[in-house]
């Protein structure tokens, strides 16, 4: 049996009437759904920018950290290039003037070792002036040619010729030792309080009485009786006596008889006083006044002849000690250098 058509239509014509709003459902749902996916791209897109604004920010705040560190860096190594610029500029100062240093001493080095012996030469003449010896003017001459001889330079023969013959004029000259004349005359004071005057009362050798003690203790020795004994004393007592006599009296030459009169006070004053003269020649000496030393040395030596016993051990070491120190103690020129002085004149000169 056909299908009736009429409910076709109706269905047909019900859903041509229904078609526009079932369109518009699904375009509605399509543009919901779409809206939908755009915001959550765009909720995306935002979290992202977001998280690529913080990134960008901390990544900015990085680079101005590290631009300011590059910076401070940079003017550090500003200053130190700046330092090093300086002392390059004063290493190469110092470099020419060390070059010019030595360029001025490879060029002077004759004229600084003629001008060193030649002002070494006049100090120990100085000192040779001061002292009275010869020693520090002949140390000086000696340095100087042992220095001039490993120099070694053939211009400064002729000072080292003139070195040579001053050194044996010095050595040729005998200037006397103050010190070991000084140290005779503390000898000499030492001395003086034992050497014996001639007034001096000196005790002789005592009598031999060993014949009487013998004859005494003979018979003591042999029980003898009391009549020997007195017998025995009756021959020696005369012996006794004449050794007493002997004793009493002294024979003797004498120079200056004046010596034998001295009280025992004047004695010790006459002491005192052969002191102060050997003690005066010694500051004399000191002080280079050989004239007076030599007037107190005169003075010391004839008291010690005329008051003190010649025949004495001890008077005559005495004398012999004066008398040397009489011999050397005299006014002597210390001789000057004068040609090695010229030779360096005119070594420096350039003659």
């Amino acid at each position: 049996m056909p299908p009736n058509p009429a409910p076709l239509t109706s269905r047909r014509s019900a859903a041509l009437r229904h078609a526009p709003l079932i369109v518009a459902s699904v375009v509605a749902v399509a543009a919901l759904g779409l809206a939908w996916s755009t915001q959550q791209r765009l909720r995306a897109l935002e979290k992202e920018l977001v998280k690529r604004q913080e990134s960008s920010q901390g990544e900015a705040a990085q680079a101005l950290l590290l631009a300011k560190q590059a910076q401070d860096a940079a003017r550090e190594a500003g200053a130190r290039a700046a330092l090093l610029d300086a002392r390059v500029s004063e290493a190469s100062m110092q470099r020419s003037q060390i070059e010019e240093l030595i360029q001025s001493l490879a060029r002077s080095r004759d004229e600084n070792v003629v001008a060193d012996v030649d002002a070494g030469l006049r100090v120990a003449l100085q000192q040779s002036a001061i002292t009275g010896s010869t020693e520090p003017l002949l140390q000086a001459l000696q340095q100087a040619d042992e220095r001039l001889a490993r120099y070694n330079q053939p211009r400064l023969e002729r000072v080292r010729r003139a070195l040579a013959r001053d050194l044996d004029r010095v050595k040729a000259v005998g200037v006397s030792d103050l010190s070991t004349l000084t140290l005779k005359l503390d000898e000499m004071v030492r001395l003086v309080d034992e050497l014996p005057l001639m007034a001096a009362t000196e005790s002789r050798r005592a009598p031999s009485a060993a014949p009487a003690g013998a004859v005494a203790a003979a018979p003591s020795a042999s029980g003898a009786s009391w009549n020997d004994h007195l017998h025995a004393w009756w021959q020696a007592w005369p012996v006794r006596v004449w050794e007493e006599v002997r004793s009493l009296v002294r024979v003797a030459r004498v120079q200056q008889p004046e010596a034998l009169l001295l009280a025992p006070e004047q004695m010790y004053f006459l002491r005192e006083n052969l002191k102060l003269r050997l003690l005066n020649a010694r500051l004399a000496l000191l002080s280079r006044q050989y004239a007076t030393a030599q007037s107190d040395l005169r003075d010391a030596q004839g008291a010690l002849e005329r008051y003190f016993d010649p025949g004495s051990r001890r008077v005559q070491v005495a004398s012999d000690l004066l008398k040397q120190v009489t011999a050397q103690a005299r006014q002597v020129s210390l001789p000057r250098p004068d040609e090695t002085l010229a030779a360096l004149a005119a070594a420096a000169a350039g003659r």
